[in-house]
């Protein structure tokens, strides 16, 4: 299953449903009720990122609190929190959550997220990355003909704004249960994958 969102980040203005989201990445799943009761465990946190099970208050519209399983730190009060890792049946493997800007300025430096690795991939954060560490395999975000498969539309983040973030890897092998992510500018965090 292809997953894209596009963000339009202009003016300081950025539009997506949380609860578009949720649904989405609800329909992704194989049908079997695997999903854990409670907060899931994570793993040690990474020197630069840190791993959270708090919710994150008021992250979308859902009477559901979003779980944290992870936050990366970055630049100037920016944080990348992951809500979710999840593998879908189609050998996907999408990680959600949102870019946030704790800081008191405009965070502007957007374009190492793009990455380097394909030129032309425009606004984006192309550039992350996972790590499946037992595997020994870097993993970059899967693109279509036009586009990554990934947030896009990402030129600026205000001092207070939270933006969704998404992005779609090939899927490991099933034996992986966690993966190292990362994006320039942000830390390195581990990632516990379900699904």
């Amino acid at each position: 299953m292809s997953i894209r969102r596009k963000v339009k980040v202009r003016g300081g203005v950025a539009v997506v449903s949380a609860a578009v989201m949720a649904l989405t990445l609800a329909g992704c799943g194989d049908g079997d009720d695997n999903k854990p009761d409670g907060p899931q465990k994570s793993a040690s946190p990474q020197a630069q990122g840190s791993v959270s099970q708090k919710p994150t208050p008021g992250a979308g519209q859902s009477s559901q609190p979003t779980q944290v399983i992870a936050t990366l730190n970055g630049e100037t009060g920016m944080a990348l929190v992951i809500n979710s890792a999840v593998r879908d049946p189609g050998g996907y493997l999408t990680i959600s959550g949102q870019i946030k800007n704790t800081g008191s300025q405009p965070y502007r430096n957007t374009v190492p997220w793009r990455g380097n690795e394909v030129i032309g991939t425009g606004e984006s954060v192309a550039g992350a990355t996972m790590v499946d560490k037992v595997g020994k395999k870097r993993y970059y975000v899967l693109r279509d003909s036009e586009q990554c498969l990934c947030t896009t539309g990402v030129s600026s983040v205000d001092a207070g704004e939270t933006i969704p973030f998404f992005a779609q890897f090939p899927s490991p092998p099933a034996t992986t249960a966690e993966v190292e992510f990362s994006l320039p500018t942000f830390g390195t965090a581990t990632v516990k994958i379900s699904g």
